[in-house]
């Protein structure tokens, strides 16, 4: 099973993707940035999902460090973010994520990029 790190502050949004997620996923929780870079060299997960507002290191920052790791830097990164302005998509993906989602989100649009990611990984 490929597992997935979820990381986000907001246990709303937690909880959401838990409920889209955990039947065909093995899920791994990070609730800031730091957290997050700790938990994706502990587990190597196959896909990420970065939430860009965090506390203590924020999701760029998070993002950055992560593919810096040579064991990491080919792992998929999708931004889940309520960044929505114009803009904040390239950021996201010249910070070395590979998708954008904005938030609220589209669960069809999150499986979908979730499966083309993983099948190109």
């Amino acid at each position: 099973m490929n597992t997935i790190l979820i990381v986000e502050d907001v246990e709303l949004n937690i909880d959401l993707l838990e409920q889209i997620l955990e039947e065909d996923y093995q899920l791994v929780l990070a609730r800031d940035g730091a957290e997050a870079v700790a938990q994706a060299v502990k587990h190597e997960p196959d896909l990420i999902l970065m939430d860009l507002s965090l506390p203590v290191v924020d999701g760029f920052s998070a993002t950055r460090q992560i593919k810096q790791i040579s064991s990491l830097a080919n792992t998929p990164i999708i931004a889940l973010t309520a960044h929505a302005m114009r803009g904040d998509r390239e950021k996201a993906l010249e910070c070395g994520c590979q998708d954008y989602l904005s938030k609220p989100l589209d669960e069809d649009a999150l499986l979908s990029k979730i499966s083309a990611l993983m099948a190109v990984s």
